[in-house]
């Protein structure tokens, strides 16, 4: 006798919010000291993606390709730099979710929630929507101040997921070489704060 087939039933927009509720407040805010870590964990995870092909801890197969989509959304490739996946960030992403277990609800609970979102307006998931279809929805979650509060949880997880980009991608050498950041350099001899700088300020050595 052939075993019944599982119908696997599509998470609703309640669902979602259900999930994302769950997760206290503060699973979507980076404290300095879980930013110092981040910055430290970042190497770690890299690291280990280049050993061998990577294979997600925490995210599923589909979520880590959501994952890459929007990081890649988030800081793409341009003429000076390659893109969040260029970098290694959503490996990045992936240790910091095993690393902090009470954000995974958060994560999962916002991914679920695009996906959702997205079944609304179009019936088609986050990847299967085309570039203006995503822009469209992201459009509404990117700017806080401008957003409607039908949208407050889609906005806190993308504003947590923009940082945790932001923090994978500019702990990079990619990164850092993006920002054209020199680091300290010896000075032969300092004369002191250059005079429009000092007319900028409004004060003089006087």
């Amino acid at each position: 006798m052939k075993p019944p087939s599982l119908k696997l039933r599509r998470p609703s927009r309640r669902d979602a919010l259900k999930v994302l509720l769950s997760a206290p407040a503060a699973t979507f805010a980076w404290t300095e000291a879980e930013a110092a870590q981040a910055v430290a964990a970042a190497q770690t995870a890299r690291t280990a993606a280049t050993a061998k092909p990577f294979v997600p801890k925490f995210f599923t197969e589909t979520e880590f390709k959501l994952v890459r989509v929007l990081a890649d959304i988030v800081i793409p490739k341009d003429e000076r730099s390659g893109s969040a996946t260029d970098a290694g960030v959503p490996e990045f992403m992936d240790f910091m979710m095993v690393d902090q277990p009470t954000r995974q609800v958060a994560m999962r609970g916002g991914l679920a929630w695009l996906d959702v979102e997205c079944q609304r307006r179009f019936d088609k998931t986050f990847l299967n929507c085309v570039d203006s279809e995503r822009t469209a929805v992201l459009d509404d979650i990117a700017w806080p101040a401008k957003a409607k509060p039908d949208f407050a949880h889609g906005v806190a997880f993308f504003s947590s997921f923009r940082d945790l980009t932001a923090s994978g991608f500019w702990t990079t050498r990619m990164g850092i070489d993006d920002l054209q950041y020199m680091g300290n350099r010896s000075v032969a001899r300092w004369n002191g704060c250059p005079p429009e700088a000092l007319k900028k300020l409004g004060v003089s050595y006087d």
